[in-house]
């Protein structure tokens, strides 16, 4: 078997083939499907989802009937199977907020950076219920409608998942200059949080060595007075 030398062509082809896996786990991810809960009345449930900046988001959720296959069955719900939803941004901003509705939907383009907060809530009813409702809230590629781009780009099936694929790879690759910058401001964070610890042991020690020096005067001046040096 013939030995490749570093930096042959199979050799600077894996770094590719480690992101195109990457992207169709990416694209792949459970975190781009419709979640299921039950929210007990009275009570609050909260999801989280860190966005990028610029990151488009879009969210879409409805309270499950009795029977989901039933056409009416958002008609035949009771007016007790409402929920309330705020989505607030990681500085606390509303983006989305309705109140006691039984679906709705949502779209916003990220201002800010961080995890985005999305917080269901049911009002209070006597007896308790539990309502069952299904939320499925996207973000960056995952948020794009690929049908409405194959139909005005007039791609077809094999263009469209080649696209899809470009960008989740640009989505991987700005994902990892942020997260290398994040690492940066970690790395200046541990220097300055170092080098502010060792100043406060240098400080420290001298604060030690000077009271000690104060009870060693303080003994020498007692025993002198009391005349016992």
């Amino acid at each position: 078997m013939a030995l490749r030398r570093p930096g042959s062509a199979a050799t600077r082809s894996v770094p590719l083939r480690a992101l195109l896996f990457l992207a169709i786990l990416f694209s792949v991810s459970p975190s781009a499907r419709a979640l299921r809960f039950d929210l007990e009345s009275g009570h609050t449930k909260c999801i989280s989802d860190e966005i990028k900046v610029g990151s488009m988001a879009v969210g879409k959720y409805h309270v499950v009937g009795p029977d989901p296959s039933s056409p009416d069955s958002q008609s035949q719900l009771p007016d007790s199977h409402r929920v309330s939803l705020r989505v607030t941004s990681p500085y606390g901003n509303s983006m989305h907020y309705a109140e006691n509705v039984p679906s709705g939907h949502f779209a916003f383009t990220a201002v800010e950076a961080g995890d985005y907060l999305a917080c269901f809530w049911a009002p209070d009813h006597k007896p308790p219920v539990s309502i069952a409702f299904e939320f499925d809230w996207r973000s960056g590629v995952a948020a794009k409608d690929w049908p409405n781009v194959a139909k005005k780009g007039q791609l077809d099936m094999m263009e469209t998942e080649l696209k899809k694929l470009e960008d989740t790879i640009k989505s991987i690759h700005e994902e990892m200059f942020y997260l290398r910058e994040r690492e940066e401001e970690m790395q200046n964070l541990n220097r300055q949080t170092n080098s502010r610890m060792a100043w406060l042991g240098f400080l420290s020690l001298g604060i030690c060595l000077s009271i000690a020096g104060l009870q060693l005067w303080h003994l020498k001046t007692f025993f002198e007075r009391k005349k016992l040096l």
